[in-house]
């Protein structure tokens, strides 16, 4: 297992995609957590020289991003454990996939919605029990990390981005150790730009709160609903955002040829009669997203990876609870069966990438 890669996945996609929704989260609980800041509680008699001062407070702005990092670290480390130890024997189906991504995607839009001051949410703060505080025996820095550690810990409940390719490797690297290692590696990856957001959202916790939690939380909404989107991708459920795009006319036509003349096209006939798929998978894209096959014939789908990374390599066609962990070059073959005339769709792991086959009566 290639660690430096899983690294590299970290600090540059994995970074992006897990801060839009898990930074919000974090730059909003940084900002609350500031508002309470400067107790009487705090005061120093004897006031430290600027070197000093300016020591404890970086300190003091880098704790909560500290906790909540070595909470996400911990978590996801348990984590990368558990899938690798039963990665050889279970795998999570479809239907609990798509449930487990459809309640992430509520989650994600409550804590938005918190964050945002909507009514009826404004409750929903992240917060140790009170319990936990009488435990630490340190004063402010200490306490003010309680809070993001929690978060860090739940984070792994919220999935992001790559993070479910990420823990499609761990799953099948089939050894506890490689599983956690793998999962460890990765948020380190992702641990330069937590650092950078959580520090700018506690520098920022003056006259900026209002405006930067107003955006934080509308970014975390979006995103929110970007991943409630895939599990309804994941479903097939009209109310997704591609099904909705093709009612309305705006989705791709069916097609039979590829678009550059070379290349092969997406179906064809083998010897023994039976209709071949051929579906490209690169990163970030299923390549053609709608191709246009013939029902009531043997049928089998190869999906073809060309240096594929990220989400599309956990392929998935959830009518049929067909999920396969894509190569990152090489060809997949999936048996379908005799298709009958309609839709059959596939996508990504967390329904971020998409396509389908329109099967129909009338030869492709």
């Amino acid at each position: 297992m290639n660690l430096y890669a899983i690294l590299l996945t970290g600090l540059l996609a994995g970074g992006v995609s897990c801060a839009a929704v898990q930074g919000g989260l974090l730059a909003g609980l940084v900002m609350r957590q500031r508002q309470h800041a400067g107790s009487p509680d705090a005061a120093i008699s004897d006031p430290p020289g600027p070197p000093a001062r300016f020591t404890a407070g970086l300190a003091d702005d880098l704790t909560p991003v500290a906790g909540f990092l070595g909470g996400k670290l911990l978590s996801h480390t348990l984590l990368g454990a558990l899938l690798g130890a039963v990665g050889a024997t279970i795998q999570l189906s479809v239907p609990v996939r798509t449930m487990i991504q459809i309640g992430a995607g509520v989650l994600v839009i409550a804590f938005a919605l918190a964050q945002l001051g909507v009514p009826g949410f404004r409750g929903m703060i992240v917060e140790p029990p009170a319990s936990w505080s009488r435990l630490v025996r340190g004063r402010a820095r200490s306490t003010s990390a309680i809070a993001p550690a929690v978060l860090g810990v739940a984070s792994v409940l919220v999935p992001c981005g790559v993070t479910l390719s990420v823990e499609a490797l761990a799953l099948t690297s089939g050894s506890p150790l490689t599983g956690a290692a793998i999962m460890a590696v990765f948020v380190a990856g992702t641990a330069p730009l937590f650092t950078v957001l959580g520090y700018l959202a506690r520098k920022a916790a003056g006259a900026w709160r209002g405006r930067l939690a107003t955006a934080t939380g509308l970014v975390v909404l979006a995103m929110g609903l970007y991943t409630l989107n895939g599990g309804l991708e994941l479903s097939g459920s009209p109310l997704a955002a591609s099904r909705i795009a093709e009612s309305m006319g705006f989705g791709p036509a069916p097609v039979t040829t590829r678009a550059v003349p070379d290349d092969a096209p997406p179906v064809s006939t083998a010897a023994d009669g039976t209709q071949l798929v051929v579906v490209t998978a690169v990163t970030g894209a299923y390549r053609p997203s709608n191709i246009r096959v013939a029902a009531g014939t043997p049928t089998r789908l190869v999906v073809r990876s060309r240096s594929a990374d990220g989400c599309v390599r956990a392929f998935v066609i959830a009518s049929r609870d067909i999920q396969r962990i894509l190569p990152v070059d090489g060809d997949t073959v999936i048996d379908l069966g005799v298709l009958k005339p309609g839709r059959l769709d596939y996508s990504c792991g967390m329904g971020m990438y998409t396509g389908h086959l329109t099967v129909t009566s009338v030869p492709a």
